[in-house]
């Protein structure tokens, strides 16, 4: 929580915050992108990723609407693409989807930030324009991974589902 924490946001690492659609990527093995989502968005510079439910009819409609639906740590970018960004696992991954908490209780500065009107659908944590209780709030729902899991090893699967037909504003139909 202080600037001279060895695992500041503030400091060290550049976590992408952005707001979802649906469930299933990432999915349950940690591999961000298996589905093509957030296309290349997933190219950019970070380290971590928070993933929240989003406020359309979509998120509502499959039960991740304003909840924290997932968080990695310790991104590693593989080889493989998908919609034009790789795929990307994590040292350290928990997948909440649609039993996630209520993003509001557990970080209300940065569920007003989010869910507010014209709200960004993605932004990084050393944006300057975050406050520093937005700021340890990250920090706070970062701690919630620090102990979990990795994501399971990426292979190149068989044959994996794309994208909803349905997602209608995935970055990676927008680039």
């Amino acid at each position: 929580m202080h600037n001279d924490s060895p695992h500041s946001v503030r400091r060290k690492m550049r976590v992408l915050i952005y707001k979802r659609t649906h469930q299933g990527d990432p999915d349950s093995s940690g591999w961000f992108g298996q589905g093509g989502c957030m296309g290349r968005v997933r190219c950019w510079n970070f380290d971590a990723v928070i993933g929240v439910g989003g406020m359309g009819s979509e998120p509502v409609k499959n039960g991740i609407a304003y909840k924290l639906n997932w968080i990695g740590i310790g991104a590693h970018k593989e080889n493989h693409q998908k919609n034009g960004g790789p795929v990307v696992t994590f040292k350290h991954f928990c997948l909440f989807e649609n039993t996630g908490k209520e993003l509001s209780i557990i970080a209300q500065y940065l569920a007003e930030r989010l869910y507010s009107k014209n709200p960004p659908r993605l932004f990084f944590s050393d944006n300057s324009t975050l406050n520093t209780r937005e700021k340890d709030e990250i920090e706070r729902i970062l701690k919630m991974a620090r102990d979990a899991r990795p994501s399971m090893p990426y292979r190149t699967p068989q044959k994996r589902a794309e994208c909803p037909k349905k997602c209608s504003v995935c970055p990676s139909k927008h680039f």
